[in-house]
C-alpha cells in the first residue's frame, strides 16, 4: 500500500525539484488534475465570465490554466516554492505568490468571487512539526478563506480525505467559520472514480435565493452530505422507525452510509441476525 504524500513529509519538501517538475511533463497527472480543476470550476456555477477567483495550492498552474480558459482571472498560492518556479515557467496568466495557507489568506475582505482548490486541504490535517495544530490551522484558513470571498460566494475544495474522522473535522471547521454548505462525493460506490469536493457558500447575496447543494455524479442517490444545519438536526428526537423490523433497518443505514462514500461491509445471511445468548 502505498503512503499519502502528506505521511511522507511537508509540501514545501515533498513537492521540490523532480516531484515538481513532474507536473509539468507527466501527461496523466495533468490530465487528472484539468478533469478536477474543470469539473470545480462547474460546481462554483459563477454567474459570467470576467470573475476573480483564489487558486489555494495552485502548484505548477494546472488549475489556472483551466479557470484562464474559462474566461477569468486568478491568483493563486501554494507553500511550495518549486512548483511555483514551475508555475512562472510555463508562463501561466495568474499572478502566484508564496503562501502557507494554514497561516491565513494575506487578502483583503471580499477580494474574490469564488475560490477552488484541487487535492491541497488534506494537507492541513498533517501535524508536520510538534507545535503545528490541524485543527488550529483548519480554522486559520477557513475563517480567511470566508474573508476573501465576496458575499454569496462560493469555494469548491477537491480533496482526498484519509479517513470518515477527518471529513467530520474539515466540514465542521468550515462550518464553524461561517461556511454553508456540504460535502460532495462524485462517483461513490466506485474505488477508483470516487472523488470528495468540499462545496462552501459565504453567505448569500441580497435578493437571491438561498443557494442549493449542486448535484453529485453518480447513480442517482443522494451523495451529498449536508452541514449547514447539523446542530438543529442533533436537537430533533429520534427518527420515527415504527413498521421498520431490524435487518431492513440496518440495510438502509448501510446503504446510506455507502452513498455518503463510507467503507461498509457487504450484506450477508448473516446481516441483522439475532446472535445467541452466551453461556
Amino acid at each position: 500500500k502505498m503512503s499519502r504524500p502528506e505521511h511522507v513529509a511537508p509540501p514545501e519538501m515533498f513537492y521540490a525539484g523532480e516531484e515538481a517538475k513532474k507536473y509539468a511533463t507527466n501527461s496523466r497527472m495533468r490530465e487528472i488534475q484539468t478533469t478536477l480543476s474543470e469539473r470545480a470550476l462547474e460546481l462554483l456555477a459563477l454567474p459570467s465570465e470576467n470573475c476573480m477567483l483564489l487558486d489555494i495550492g495552485c502548484g505548477s498552474g494546472l488549475s489556472g490554466e483551466v479557470i484562464t480558459e474559462a474566461g477569468h482571472c486568478w491568483i493563486g498560492c501554494d507553500i511550495s516554492h518549486d512548483m511555483l518556479k514551475v508555475a512562472k515557467s510555463m508562463e501561466v496568466e495568474g499572478d502566484v505568490l508564496l503562501s502557507d495557507m494554514g497561516q491565513g489568506l494575506p487578502f483583503r475582505p471580499a477580494s474574490f468571487d469564488g475560490a477552488i482548490s484541487i487535492s491541497a486541504i488534506q494537507w492541513l490535517c498533517n501535524a508536520d512539526t510538534a507545535a503545528a495544530n490541524p485543527y488550529r490551522r483548519l480554522l486559520t484558513f477557513f475563517t480567511a478563506l470566508h474573508h476573501a470571498l465576496v458575499r454569496g460566494g462560493r469555494a469548491v475544495l477537491q480533496w482526498y480525505p484519509e479517513n470518515p474522522a477527518q471529513m467530520e473535522l474539515v466540514t465542521s471547521c468550515a462550518m464553524r467559520c461561517g461556511f454553508g454548505g456540504g460535502l460532495l462525493v462524485d462517483y461513490p460506490h466506485s474505488t477508483r472514480a470516487k472523488k470528495y469536493f468540499l462545496v462552501l457558500f459565504a453567505g448569500q447575496r441580497d435578493g437571491t435565493p438561498p443557494q442549493q447543494m449542486p448535484k453529485a455524479m453518480g447513480d442517482g442517490g443522494k451523495e451529498t452530505v449536508d452541514f449547514a444545519n447539523k446542530r438543529n438536526r442533533d436537537r430533533r428526537g429520534k427518527k420515527e422507525t415504527r413498521g421498520v423490523n431490524a435487518k431492513e433497518w440496518v440495510r438502509n443505514k448501510k446503504q446510506r452510509q455507502r452513498a455518503q462514500g463510507k467503507a461498509v461491509p457487504e450484506d450477508s445471511k448473516y446481516t441483522a441476525r439475532k446472535r445467541r445468548p452466551k453461556f
